[in-house]
């Protein structure tokens, strides 16, 4: 399978096209409905429930983004969709609800969120709910065992590894250190293949993404692009850019 040429047809708004000054939180109603309007394909994290829905939200727990506080996946579906995002009147989506409000109008880039501790009850939710959705959607995550259920459970769908040059920064300790090297260099790619590559903007040029791109033929989407210096770069080394802050 070939990644789809729609992918990097348009650029992608990472988190939908939010924008706090104007209330529009990211990952809520409002900023899918605005990435709609604005012809841009749309970036979203999705996140497992203790009743195995698939929600959308970035963060792993309640509190930066909306009114609340635990983890999500320690909540059921029906506790989250009570939630409201910060300052606003929306609640949380689930897929389902996602699906159902775009309805194909413009191409869904869904990242699987993951604790590394190889559940792969949200990839198979995410099966569930892509299996009645004829929209353009692909999926994706940083955890190579994520892509490899991607493969495994939805092998019809494209799907992409999101990766970056090192991963040394705090946000990653809470992983061993043999997992750290095992996403380093995109070295899993002959067992999840990947059709595509979401590789950091700001650790661009890089070696492996370069291989995957012109060897391999995959296309390659680059995040998160804030900056003008960013777009360049975008532009020099990427096939498409995963944006927020500005309007392309």
């Amino acid at each position: 399978m070939r990644a789809p040429d729609w992918l990097t047809q348009r650029p992608v708004a990472h988190r939908g096209l939010h924008d706090i000054s104007r209330g529009v939180v990211e990952n809520m109603p409002g900023a899918v409905q605005a990435a709609i309007a604005g012809n841009f394909a749309i970036e979203v994290d999705i996140q497992l429930t203790a009743d195995g829905e698939a929600m959308v939200h970035h963060d792993d727990a309640l509190g930066r983004l909306a009114d609340g506080s635990g983890l999500l996946l320690k909540k059921t579906a029906a506790e989250l969709r009570a939630v409201t995002f910060k300052d606003t009147p929306e609640r949380m989506m689930s897929l389902t609800d996602l699906c159902a409000m775009v309805a194909g109008r413009a191409p869904l880039v869904i990242e699987v969120k993951s604790h590394f501790k190889g559940d792969r009850k949200l990839v198979a939710r995410m099966a569930e709910v892509l299996a009645s959705y004829d929209g353009p959607a692909v999926g994706m995550s940083f955890d190579p065992d994520q892509v490899l259920a991607l493969r495994e459970l939805i092998p019809s769908r494209p799907r992409g590894i999101v990766a970056q040059r090192t991963y040394d920064d705090g946000h990653w300790t809470k992983l061993t250190q043999e997992q750290r090297d095992s996403m380093l260099y995109l070295r899993h790619g002959l067992q999840t293949q990947p059709h595509f590559v979401a590789f950091s903007v700001n650790h661009l040029p890089a070696p492996a993404p370069w291989i995957a791109r012109n060897v391999f033929g995959c296309p390659l989407l680059t995040w998160t692009v804030r900056t003008a210096e960013q777009r360049a770069a975008a532009a020099k080394y990427a096939d498409q850019m995963i944006f927020e802050g500005f309007v392309p």
